[in-house]
């Protein structure tokens, strides 16, 4: 029997809704799709998706196909730009925001199918706390934690790091200040997050870098691009670049933590 291959899967959250977590996703895939690496963007809000809206995707299947037996993971992926493929989730469903374990285990036991094929699988969350969003974290090996500059964003990502350290034992989080308006702020930003969390958890933020608040990136959104592709030289597609770069050097986890079994099994524990 072959050795598995190993697949980084990176989960990309923020506790917050409207921080700019779909977009960081699709355009990191891209970035590392650019840089040779196989990418698969999972569309993991199960309820509310909007990869597809945002990037202008059609799709006749979803996640919801695979689920009942329909059909299989690789009739629901789509061509995305940039040689990134999507699997879209459904969206307006309540049903997809309450599987149990083992239809969890159904889900994403189906890209062991197609693990061969992967380098990275990109785990774009819903926002909030909840059980589906958390699977998705602690099943993942590396948690890229979305922040703006606002109050809430700040409470949020705390609330986030906070259950993921106290019941789960995660103590490594990075993190991505995003809209900012200068390299000052987002650092500033982080040094925020950092003192509380210094103060109260036992955990490790390491920050990843800062993406501009850029009139491009939401020229993009109304085209329903992705920034990278429509904007290449724009300053938020450079950030998001240097980005690639950063986590295209993160290394990989040692066996079993470097293939998709293991993302499957740490979904389904209960």
């Amino acid at each position: 029997m072959s050795k598995p291959h190993p697949v980084q899967v990176i989960a990309v959250s923020g506790g917050k809704g409207g921080v700019g977590k779909s977009n960081v996703s699709v355009n990191l895939g891209i970035a590392l799709a650019e840089k040779g690496r196989r990418v698969v963007l999972l569309d993991a809000d199960l309820g509310l998706a909007n990869i597809d809206v945002l990037l202008g995707i059609t799709s006749n299947r979803n996640l919801q196909d695979v689920l009942s037996g329909e059909c299989d993971l690789k009739d629901v992926m789509v061509q995305g730009p940039g040689g990134i493929r999507i699997v879209p989730a459904s969206s307006g469903t309540q049903r997809m925001t309450q599987l149990s374990p083992m239809e969890h285990a159904g889900l994403i036991n189906a890209f062991s199918e197609i693990g061969d094929q992967i380098d990275v699988l990109i785990v774009d969350t819903a926002a909030g706390i909840s059980e589906a969003v958390v699977s998705f974290l602690r099943a993942s090996q590396e948690l890229l934690l979305v922040v703006c500059d606002e109050p809430t964003s700040i409470t949020d990502a705390y609330a986030l790091i906070k259950l993921m350290n106290r019941d789960y034992g995660t103590n490594r989080f990075r993190i991505l200040a995003n809209q900012v308006r200068s390299e000052q702020e987002g650092r500033h930003l982080f040094e925020k997050l950092t003192r509380v969390t210094e103060r109260f958890l036992d955990v490790a933020l390491q920050y990843v870098g800062s993406v501009p608040y850029d009139e491009a990136v939401k020229k993009a959104v109304q085209r329903q691009k992705a920034v990278l592709e429509a904007y290449p030289r724009a300053k938020a597609s450079l950030a998001l670049k240097a980005l690639a770069e950063k986590v295209d050097n993160w290394p990989l986890p040692s066996s079993p933590r470097g293939h998709l079994e293991f993302f499957v099994e740490r979904l389904v524990e209960v």
